[in-house]
């Protein structure tokens, strides 16, 4: 009776393996592209025109100054990406009164060492960012280029 049955069993087995095994991949390939579509949407949403860009960027360029070792000189331009055109409008009007005299003190607080590579120069953005938002009259500065950056011993 035994020996009859097996097949049956082997067959209806299989049946249940092919079937768990397909819907499994059924839902892994659903949900893969339901995480590429929403990937898709994400990158759209941070993307912002090169004339957005433009628009809503300034730039403050050829600041020279010693660093806090005074046997140290640099000359640095830097590019602010605001949130909105009257954003930057405002922080038009404040650059050169409030913005670079504030880019001059960290500067003379910061040691040549802080600004090596990559890391040391966004640490010194990031900073610097959270000192200019404090100023602004409005608006939001959301992100600090470094543009020009040559440091010299005297």
């Amino acid at each position: 009776m035994m020996k009859r049955m097996a097949p049956w069993l082997i067959t209806i087995l299989l049946a249940i393996t092919l079937i768990a095994l397909a819907s499994f991949l059924l839902i892994n390939n659903s949900l893969n592209k339901n995480n590429s579509e929403t990937a898709g949407k994400e990158t759209k949403k941070t993307m912002i025109s090169a004339d957005k860009i433009v628009e809503e960027t300034s730039e403050i360029t050829d600041i020279k100054t010693n660093l806090a070792d005074s046997n140290y000189i640099i000359s640095i331009s830097l590019a602010f990406q605001l949130d909105s055109k009257k954003s930057k409008e405002e922080f038009e009007k404040i650059k050169e009164i409030k913005v670079k005299p504030l880019i001059i003190k960290t500067l003379a607080d910061t040691k040549p060492e802080e600004l090596n590579g990559a890391n040391g120069k966004d640490q010194f953005s990031n900073k610097l960012l959270n000192l200019v938002n404090k100023t602004l009259p409005s608006g939001k500065l959301t992100q600090i280029d470094i543009t020009n950056f040559i440091l010299s011993p005297l």
